[in-house]
């Protein structure tokens, strides 16, 4: 994940958000609130976050939101794959996500794809 173009005016430039405070009414901050409480080791998709914050059809809304992080951000990001179970970054942020992935002991095969049934996320 790159650092953003340009940062929203209603934060500072160099404080990151509170992931782990209460749900807010934004969509961000329902995103923030959801990629925070993906577990070490297993992932959800785009769709699963957009499904838990109530806004079935915005994954691709959630992946824009995740691509607006700043660099170093401590928001689990990389748990977050497409519905393939495949990483959707190309480049050095696929290497980046692909790398934290596997240091939680996730499994990419050799196609570039996860086993979503034994390592997706199974919230309640």
């Amino acid at each position: 994940m790159s650092p953003p173009e340009s940062r929203h005016s209603d934060q500072d430039e160099h404080q990151e958000p509170d992931y782990t405070a209460p749900v807010a009414d934004s969509f961000r901050q329902r995103v923030f609130h959801v990629v925070a409480a993906i577990p070490y080791g297993q992932v959800a998709t785009y769709g699963d976050i957009a499904q838990l914050i109530g806004s079935p059809r915005a994954a691709r809304q959630v992946g824009g939101v995740l691509k607006r992080l700043p660099e170093g951000s401590a928001l689990p990001w990389h748990r977050v794959i497409n519905r393939y179970g495949q990483i959707s970054l190309t480049g050095d942020d696929y290497l980046r996500q692909k790398k934290a992935l596997v240091a939680e002991g996730i499994c990419i095969d050799a196609t570039g794809r996860i086993n979503l049934q034994q390592y997706r996320w199974r919230y309640s």
